[in-house]
């Protein structure tokens, strides 16, 4: 019994360390390892890129242990040039816009954020389009005092919340912009641009910093049966180190896909998918790597992404299907 608390103890101490900065302001790094299927969450400018649809996704960070982050999300993405009958709605259409919703636990913090972003495209050739986009970010943040550990306890900052509850809002925007083709994208985007300075409730967190965010992916069909598929994901914040990985993937007989990507210094993962008519799912199972300093354990996401107007089939016309 002894042992087991001691090892507890050690746990739980190191996601600390994982989760928490030296000021606290940074709070915890959203991961998302089937980031490709979640773009506009990342990038408003995105938004609507694969057209209209339901998307979501459940995320258990180091399974089993207690305290470890839990992240839930859902979305919608609507693409009204869908509705006008246009020939080709992906390239001739103008606006998209989305609601999204994450909550998000980790330790002694539930965060729960309301992000309505808006995306307008640009055609520039005959295959090729600029998207601007921008989002409006809503946060709410729970500190449950009872949670804290003794290191959190001793900040100055969110010590004095020991055994008791505070919340927090905080109001922000974000931008981005990309440049789109059906076999590729590359994308920008800065989340929290006003530094989290418009805040109501206990402020028990010192702002939030900005976040700098690009992607990229590359998709092609190699043969009628198999196609590959890239994406890449940097992210740049102050007091946290640079978050860089890819993920790569076969879609096999455009029903199924197999594949696996790395978080550098961080983590390795394993995918599989089954693509439908409308519906695509899709797993993942990460490890950490050797070398990373976080806590041992498994992570699994389940990801589930509902077409609203057409078919997967038909949206892309020679490319593959999803990103």
């Amino acid at each position: 019994m002894k042992n087991s608390q001691t090892q507890k103890t050690v746990y739980l101490f190191f996601l600390v360390l994982a989760l928490q900065t030296s000021h606290l302001h940074a709070q915890s790094r959203k991961y998302i390892s089937q980031f490709s299927h979640f773009q506009s969450y990342f990038n408003p400018g995105l938004t609507g890129y694969e057209g209209s649809a339901l998307r979501g996704f459940v995320r258990n960070q180091w399974s089993g242990m207690e305290g470890a982050p839990k992240t839930y999300f859902i979305s919608a993405e609507m693409d009204f040039s869908e509705t006008k009958g246009l020939e080709d709605p992906a390239l001739t259409g103008k606006n998209a816009y989305s609601l999204n919703l994450l909550h998000d636990t980790y330790g002694a913090f539930k965060e729960t954020e309301l992000l309505l972003a808006y995306a307008s495209r640009v055609r520039l050739t005959a295959r090729h389009q600029l998207r601007l986009g921008a989002g409006l970010n809503y946060q709410t943040i729970r500190l449950d005092g009872n949670a804290l550990t003794s290191e959190q306890a001793g900040d100055p900052l969110i010590g004095q919340y020991l055994g008791g509850f505070s919340d927090m809002q905080i109001f922000d925007f974000n931008l981005g912009l990309a440049l789109t083709h059906k076999s590729y994208y590359l994308s920008y985007a800065m989340h929290n641009v006003n530094r989290g300075r418009i805040a109501g409730g206990e402020e028990f967190l010192d702002g939030r910093p900005v976040s700098y965010v690009a992607q990229a992916g590359y998709r092609e069909a190699l043969s009628s049966q198999v196609s590959l598929i890239l994406n890449g994901f940097y992210r740049n914040q102050e007091g946290l180190p640079d978050n860089i990985e890819f993920n790569i993937k076969a879609l096999l007989g455009n029903r199924i896909w197999i594949g696996g990507g790395h978080r550098f210094d961080y983590a390795s993962n394993l995918q599989f998918g089954v693509l439908f008519d409308k519906i695509r799912m899709g797993y993942v199972y990460e490890f950490p790597s050797n070398r990373s300093y976080l806590l041992p354990g498994q992570t699994h996401e389940f990801a589930l992404i509902y077409k609203l107007f057409g078919s997967y089939e038909k949206s892309t016309g020679n490319a593959p299907a999803i990103w």
